[in-house]
């Protein structure tokens, strides 16, 4: 079996999927923390490998950036190839003063303001959540862990903000609440996780923030990294 993106047969992808928006994040993550881990996708470089962590069979897949690219292969993956799970596991920024570089967010939920979901199936809303047993697995897993996890609402947005001209009028195209992070894929995941009965959550290490203007070195950055993939891989268990 095969789709239009992905040339996999059904029976290599597993029931549960790790989802990093760099196809090198998804090479590193196979070759780093899985057992056994084969190449089952490399259409347009979108690499997905599916392996064994501590004797579970997960499948880790890269989403490419933004809305689309993470829409297609979230419902190719959750339509055509019986996905039950996907956790996106990725980077964001942030724009919340109490929020610093290399904490762990786990998303409540995505605001978006997107045609995405219009143009998909007529419908018009700007916020959505995530799975609420899959987001208290990952609470469970990190507490267990004794891995500090911030929780809230966070943004999704089809802008990289970084590039935006000013963040105080970035800022103004969102509801006046305390949102942790902005992104640029929850939204879509949880929306097609939503229409076809699937679970989805979003976990991201913040690399950039108003507030804390530190620059990171990679070995920094990697360790905070390996952090938030464990706690991902640990609560498919």
């Amino acid at each position: 079996m095969a789709t239009a993106h992905i040339e996999s047969k059904k029976e290599d992808i597993a029931p549960i999927v790790l989802m990093p928006g760099d196809p090198l994040r998804a090479k590193y993550i196979a070759e780093n923390f899985l057992e056994d881990a084969k190449l089952i996708n490399t259409v347009r470089n979108m690499f997905g490998y599916t392996g064994y962590y501590k004797g579970k069979r997960i499948t880790v897949f890269a989403s490419g950036m933004g809305i689309p690219s993470i829409g297609i292969y979230s419902y190719e993956l959750f339509k055509f190839y019986d996905v039950e799970k996907i956790i996106r596991i990725g980077t964001s920024g942030s724009f919340h003063p109490t929020i610093k570089l290399l904490d762990v967010i786990l998303t409540e939920g995505s605001y978006c303001k997107t045609y995405f979901d219009q143009l998909l199936d007529g419908n018009n809303i700007d916020y959505i959540e995530a799975n609420h047993s899959l987001n208290e697995k990952i609470q469970k897993t990190a507490k267990n862990s004794h891995i500090p996890l911030k929780i809230g609402k966070t943004i999704t947005s089809d802008v990289f903000d970084l590039y935006a001209d000013s963040k105080e009028e970035f800022r103004k195209n969102f509801p006046n609440e305390d949102f942790l992070a902005v992104e640029m894929e929850a939204f879509g995941l949880f929306y097609i996780a939503k229409k076809l009965g699937k679970e989805a959550s979003c976990l991201m290490t913040v690399v950039d923030s108003l507030y804390d203007k530190r620059s990171l070195t990679s070995e920094e950055r990697q360790i905070s990294l390996n952090q938030m993939i464990s706690l991902a891989l640990n609560s498919c268990l």
